[in-house]
C-alpha cells in the first residue's frame, strides 16, 4: 500500500510539499501534481517540457506569466469556499506562478503529445455539478474536463464531500480501453480536510479513500488521510472516499493515460452498481445546495 499512499511531506522538495510527476513511483506513467505554498510576491517558475500543466489556486490568487503574455487568478479564500480561475499550460513552454497576497497552489501536470493554446478559465465559468443523492452527495466542480477546457491528455477536477457523506462512490474503474465505455487513466487523489464551522478538534480532521484490484491486476488500499496526503490509483476499483461525520473532504483529481482520445469514461463495480438507483428517491444534501 505504501507505494500508493503518500502522507503530506513525504515527497517534499525544495520547492514543493508535494511533488509527484510521472515516473514517481513504478507502473506510474501519465500524471503528475506539485503544491507549493508561497508568500506574497513568492514564485515558481516551471519549464514543461514534455508536460502540459493546469494552475489551480487552493488559497489565495496569482499571477501566472507564459512567455509574453499574463494571466490573473482570482483564486479564493480556501477550497470550500468557491471555485477558482484555473490555467492551462500547455508542454514545451515556461510558465512563472506568481502569489498576489500569499496562498497554496497546485500544479497539476501529464504527459502530453500536442501543444495546444494557453488557455484561461474564469472561475465563474467552472461547471459546478452536484452529484449523487442522500449520504452519497457531493459537490464537483469540472474545471479540467473534456469540453470545458481544451487539453491534450489531462482531467481534472476537484470534490467537495460534506461530513459524513460518502464520494466516488459506487466504486469505479478507468484502466481499459473499450471504446465508447472505458478509457484507460491512472488517477491522483489530493486531499484537504476541516473540521465542522465552529466545531472543536480543529486540526484533527481526517478521512478514508479505499482502492482494490481485479483478479488479474491486484491492488489493496484502505487509507486514513488527512490534509495534504496523496493516493495514486494505478489501476482498479477505487472509492468510496469517506467524510466522517464532523469533517468535511476536499479533493483534487488529475488523470491521464496512454490513449489517443481525451474522455473520462468509467465502469461501476458491477457488485455496487445498484446504488446508483437508489439515488432516484432521495434529496440532495441541504448542505450542498444552499453554499455555493
Amino acid at each position: 500500500m505504501s507505494q500508493w499512499v503518500y502522507p503530506a511531506g513525504t515527497t517534499a522538495d525544495a520547492e514543493y510539499d508535494t511533488s509527484i510527476l510521472p515516473g514517481a513511483a513504478d507502473g506510474w506513467a501519465y500524471t503528475g501534481l506539485q503544491v507549493t505554498d508561497l508568500a506574497a510576491g513568492e514564485s515558481r517558475t516551471v519549464v514543461t517540457g514534455g508536460l502540459e500543466y493546469i494552475v489551480v489556486p487552493l488559497a489565495g490568487g496569482a499571477r501566472v506569466t507564459v512567455g509574453e503574455q499574463a494571466f490573473v487568478l482570482a483564486g479564493r479564500p480556501d477550497v470550500f469556499s468557491a471555485a477558482t480561475d484555473v490555467l492551462y499550460v500547455p508542454r514545451d513552454a515556461t510558465f512563472t506562478l506568481t502569489s498576489t497576497e500569499g496562498g497554496r497552489y497546485a500544479l497539476c501536470s501529464a504527459t502530453a503529445r500536442e501543444a495546444l493554446p494557453v488557455s484561461h478559465l474564469p472561475a465563474a465559468d467552472v461547471p459546478d455539478e452536484l452529484r449523487g443523492a442522500g449520504p452519497a452527495s457531493r459537490r464537483v466542480r469540472n474545471f479540467g474536463v473534456p469540453g470545458v477546457l481544451g487539453a491534450d491528455s489531462i482531467i481534472a477536477c476537484e470534490v467537495i464531500t460534506p461530513a459524513g457523506n460518502w464520494s466516488s462512490y459506487p466504486p469505479h474503474k478507468h484502466d481499459e480501453e473499450h471504446e465508447g465505455v472505458e478509457t484507460a487513466l491512472e488517477e491522483i487523489y489530493y486531499f484537504e480536510l476541516r473540521t465542522e464551522p465552529d466545531a472543536p478538534g480543529a486540526g484533527s480532521a481526517f478521512g478514508y479513500q479505499r482502492v482494490y484490484g481485479t483478479d488479474s491486476r491486484p491492488i489493496d488500499v484502505l487509507a486514513e488521510v488527512r490534509s495534504g496526503d496523496v493516493v495514486l490509483v494505478p489501476h482498479g476499483w477505487h472509492g468510496p472516499s469517506t467524510a466522517p461525520p464532523g469533517y468535511d473532504m476536499y479533493y483534487l483529481n488529475v488523470m491521464a493515460g496512454p490513449g489517443a482520445t481525451r474522455a473520462w469514461l468509467i465502469c461501476d463495480d458491477p457488485a455496487h452498481a445498484w446504488v446508483r438507483q437508489t439515488w432516484a428517491g432521495q434529496s440532495v444534501d441541504p448542505r450542498l445546495t444552499t453554499t455555493a
